[in-house]
């Protein structure tokens, strides 16, 4: 225990939230100092890493037969092992800045429904990377704690944590998860819904990039007011030319309304199984939204809708769950209370 305290005045602790679609990393007494998409690109024949993360993403789609991108990521859990490993490889050492000369403890933030196959999977890639001692913090946990909720006391409080990969519905209360429900719907999903709708409405094929981008620029769950119009790049597939399509806004948010009702619906079904003391908290307190799907345009609107109940997107959605686990870099002991594994 001394021997682990000593190294920790050596080392640059780590706290990293494992995303699908991103994984952010913050460095204890820094901040964040790494935010990168979740991508790897290795050649095939030999398996060396050519590109990881903001680089490797620009090659999407780009590159030639002999070269694969990949997403190690899938559902918020390790789908590709060693593409995983290269990737916190990558990032740890890129966080380190290869001045520290001893091995980091790491806190990471998974999915609330992972299984204890999947949590060997994330704790044995951590270890491979170069972690000295790897903890696990469910990511509704640590959202909560990143937004300032007061998850300590005797309170109920619900987060909405809508990743690349699931969406996390969680009730809180005195350092515990009292009801938790994920599903393997997100971003990554509306995405390929869009794609789908392109290719099925104008016979037009756009890539992943481009679906990310219109979700982005013009993509809603509640029409708020005027519709806005997105010129797509891409390859028609009945002329096999490229070309550009100019998609609507109401068109998306049709092609979103699926992937969302099951958000929505993921969400009633946890107020449904709410103790009632908690769910009058609820009432007082509202439901927080974090993640990058809280970011799309009008989903607070109709949560609010459909629950009646107040719904607050947090500042930064995108940063609450590694702001939450960093935090737990300084405080071991809540640490130790809520760790998963």
């Amino acid at each position: 225990m001394i021997f682990s305290r000593l190294l920790g005045l050596f080392s640059n602790d780590l706290a990293i939230d494992l995303g699908t679609a991103n994984t952010l990393v913050y460095a204890k007494g820094k901040g964040i100092v790494c935010n990168e998409p979740s991508v790897v690109v290795m050649r095939m024949d030999t398996k060396k890493v050519v590109a990881v993360g903001a680089e490797a993403k620009r090659m999407l789609g780009k590159t030639p037969a002999n070269i694969m991108t990949i997403r190690p990521m899938k559902d918020g859990v390790i789908a590709d092992f060693n593409a995983a490993g290269e990737m916190l490889k990558y990032f740890i050492k890129k966080a380190h800045n290869r001045k520290s000369f001893v091995s980091p403890r790491v806190i990471i933030g998974v999915p609330s429904a992972i299984t204890l196959v999947e949590q060997r999977a994330v704790k044995e890639a951590a270890e491979a990377s170069g972690a000295r001692e790897v903890y696990l913090i469910e990511e509704t946990m640590a959202a909560a704690v990143g937004v300032g909720l007061p998850i300590d006391e005797p309170y109920g409080n619900m987060i909405v944590d809508i990743g690349g990969g699931t969406t996390d519905v969680a009730v809180i209360s005195m350092d515990g998860i009292v009801y938790s429900k994920a599903v393997k719907v997100g971003g990554d999903t509306m995405d390929e819904k869009i794609i789908a709708y392109v290719k099925e409405k104008y016979s037009f094929l756009i890539g992943d990039r481009t679906s990310e981008q219109i979700k982005i620029e013009i993509g809603s769950a509640f029409k708020i007011d005027e519709a806005r119009t997105y010129d797509a790049n891409g390859r028609d597939l009945i002329s096999g030319i490229p070309k550009s399509v100019t998609i609507n806004e109401d068109e998306i948010r049709e092609t979103l309304a699926e992937p969302i009702a099951i958000i929505v619906s993921t969400i009633k079904t946890a107020l449904e199984n709410t103790p009632p003391e908690l769910a009058s908290d609820i009432v007082d307190n509202g439901i927080v939204l974090a993640g990058g799907g809280a970011l799309l345009r009008g989903i607070d609107a109709l949560i609010r809708q459909e629950t009646r109940l107040p719904v607050v997107v947090t500042d930064n959605p995108l940063t609450a769950v590694v702001m939450g686990v960093g935090k737990m870099l300084e405080d071991l002991a809540l640490l130790k209370r809520i760790a998963v594994g």
